[in-house]
């Protein structure tokens, strides 16, 4: 009986030691999504000058082949 009392108690400091290092309160957050459209690219294949560059680097192979 003891044993298990003694496990409970260690495995409930465990249990709060790591939710002390991992910086949770328990209590999730609620962030409210962002407005609007992205204010830059999100991946090189949505940015035009990427794109525009892409284009133009394959024409440039193309002549010189």
């Amino acid at each position: 009986m003891k044993a298990l009392l003694v496990l409970l108690v260690l495995g409930a400091a465990i249990y709060v030691v790591i939710r002390l290092m991992q910086g949770g309160s328990g209590r999730t957050v609620r962030r409210r999504p962002p407005t609007g459209p992205p204010q830059r690219p999100v991946a090189p294949d949505d940015d035009p000058d990427f794109l525009r560059d892409l284009d133009r680097r394959r024409r440039r192979e193309e002549d010189s082949s």
